[in-house]
């Protein structure tokens, strides 16, 4: 454990920071993974919704860093892409 006061208060910040990382990050996944499942299932108006979940996940972890901007443009690219297919 740390003893000085700015160290102690490091400690509880970047545990306050992960947290939030860790709760866009997988908030970013889940958005992800339900939109392929709807897609598969072929619900197009489901699907765009989903989609539409999904692109502001996304946007969000690029935006707070956790991101990078190329895999967050083909991930919005490759789900973009999965919805125009379905049939």
């Amino acid at each position: 454990m740390p003893n000085i006061k700015s160290a102690k208060k490091r400690v509880k910040v970047s545990a306050k920071k992960e947290e939030m990382n860790v709760l866009v990050n997988s908030t970013m996944k889940n958005a992800i993974k339900k939109t392929e499942k709807e897609i598969k299932a072929g619900n197009k108006e489901e699907a765009s919704k989903k989609l539409n979940t999904a692109i502001k996940a996304i946007d969000k972890a690029k935006s707070k860093g956790l991101v990078h901007k190329n895999k967050a443009a083909r991930e919005k690219s490759r789900l973009t892409k999965l919805k125009n297919e379905m049939k």
